[in-house]
């Protein structure tokens, strides 16, 4: 079965750093488009960076560009999100997603549960 797992959420500071991992399994990873989605209580869930299967292409939301970094290592069916200078407005929880087949620019068709990011003093 399709699974994928977030992890490394937690509490940091304004201007403070964390990366998000997401292990993947029960699919071809490395044929995959990967994505970042975050949603806030009451809020809709909103693309926060997508990665193209080999890596060479990515796009972001406004809101993050210049902080957030995504990228993936097909050996270890791993994509990451690099987060930098995290503001209290990127307090969310984060989802991992997976499109398996299709174009890049539709949604996924995986979701993982989700990792809780609070950027707070």
């Amino acid at each position: 079965q399709v699974q994928l797992m977030e992890s490394g959420g937690g509490l940091v500071q304004p201007g403070g750093s964390l990366r998000l991992s997401c292990a993947a399994s029960g699919f071809i990873f490395s044929t995959a488009v990967m994505s970042w989605y975050r949603q806030a209580p009451g809020k809709q869930r909103d693309l926060v960076a997508r990665i193209a299967s080999t890596g060479g292409y990515t796009n972001y939301a406004d809101s993050v560009k210049g902080r957030f970094t995504i990228s993936r290592d097909n050996a270890k069916n791993t994509v990451y999100l690099q987060m930098n200078s995290l503001k209290p407005e990127d307090t969310a929880v984060y989802f991992c997603g997976a499109r398996r087949s299709g174009n890049y620019y539709l949604l996924p068709d995986a979701w993982g549960q989700g990792t809780l990011v609070t950027v707070s003093s």
